[in-house]
């Protein structure tokens, strides 16, 4: 299956659809699915280390909330994020060490901006250990 994730075809918007050995697994593909929407992850160096907690009320919100915090680190701090090590997951608690660097312009393109992961069609398919969501572009 690849990189464990990949898109899926939306008249305005991109899908991804990610997927892992466990749905832990699944929603840090998510985020590596997101940043390689945005910028070639070859480009993206791994010495800024930052570790992120969220925390929702179930896993659906889980993936929204931890999607659009990785959007809000890039929109505030201009941190671009390429890998991602689980701390803990629970279903309504996700903490994890990503692994990015500030964008530069000289060096990094963006191939597409995001705005934000949206609630249309979103799925956490916990028996599968796949998620699906939208990202508004």
């Amino acid at each position: 299956m690849g990189y464990g994730y990949r898109t899926i075809e939306h008249t305005a918007d991109i899908g991804l659809i990610a997927y892992g050995a466990t749905l832990p697994e699944a929603f840090l593909n998510a985020a590596k699915g997101m940043s390689s929407i945005m910028i070639d992850l070859r480009t993206i160096n791994t010495s800024t280390r930052e570790d992120i907690a969220v925390e929702e009320s179930d896993s659906e919100k889980l993936l929204y909330a931890w999607l659009n915090y990785l959007l809000y680190y890039f929109d505030t701090r201009g941190i671009i994020f390429r890998r991602f090590e689980l701390i803990s997951f629970t279903n309504k608690r996700l903490e994890v060490s990503c692994y990015g660097e500030t964008y530069d312009p000289r060096r990094h393109t963006i191939k597409t901006g995001i705005k934000a992961a949206t609630f249309h069609r979103l799925l956490v398919d916990s028996k599968n250990k796949r998620v699906r969501v939208f990202l508004d572009v």
